[in-house]
């Protein structure tokens, strides 16, 4: 199948999340790239079936959480399509830091874009039932129109939806985005003139709210 669509996604969060267990176990050795950067994110590539006999080309930027990088991150920010943010369900303190994650990424970025928050080691919820208050996770995830998944780098379970599901809500976003300008482009010159498309885009952009 034929990759219809690129896109750039970020992985964030806690080292102690294991989120670079959680894309090891994703890629099953069959990324079209693999490198690393001297500055704290690794860049890899793979294509994502997101739905039925549709593919995407998935950038995956998975930016280090060492401190001692912190003044380049924004830079690995620009261009993202989407990000997903990973903490240990096992570690409070991994949950905590997914605030901080998110408030980063949007003042970098400067605008609305798909957000996958991933509560890892889903394997281990019966052992440490009460180590993070779901609810309030939940709360967090309402709160900010993110997407939610639990995931285990044990089994597998869900690791492969995860990144499938952002790719969707990716590729139905920019649909919507390429629709809006080809309403637009498609006005007679003299409308183009008056506040019509303004009002339009104003419009697609509710549309587009999360």
């Amino acid at each position: 199948m034929t990759a219809t669509f690129k896109v750039k996604v970020l992985l964030t969060g806690s080292a102690a999340s294991e989120k670079s267990e959680l894309i090891n176990k994703f890629i099953k050795s069959k990324f079209t790239s693999n490198y690393k950067l001297t500055m704290g994110v690794d860049i890899l590539t793979k294509e994502v079936e997101y739905n039925p006999g549709e593919v995407a080309k998935v950038t995956i930027w998975d930016i280090g959480g060492n401190k001692h990088f912190e003044f380049v991150r924004s830079t690995f920010y620009r261009g993202a399509s989407g990000a997903l943010i990973v903490f240990d369900l096992s570690r409070e303190q991994t949950y905590e830091e997914t605030r901080k994650w998110l408030t980063e990424i949007k003042q970098s970025i400067g605008e609305d874009i798909p957000y996958l928050l991933i509560g890892n080691k889903a394997d281990l919820l019966e052992e440490v039932e009460n180590a993070i208050n779901r609810k309030e996770v939940r709360a967090l995830v309402e709160e900010e129109g993110m997407l939610y998944i639990e995931t285990s780098t044990e089994t597998g379970e869900l690791i492969e939806e995860a990144f499938a599901e952002l790719t969707r809500k990716i590729i139905a976003r920019k649909r919507k985005e390429q629709s809006l300008e080809k309403e637009i482009e498609e006005l007679p010159p003299e409308k183009k003139k008056k506040p019509t498309p303004r009002k339009i885009r104003e419009k697609k952009k509710k549309e587009l709210t999360f």
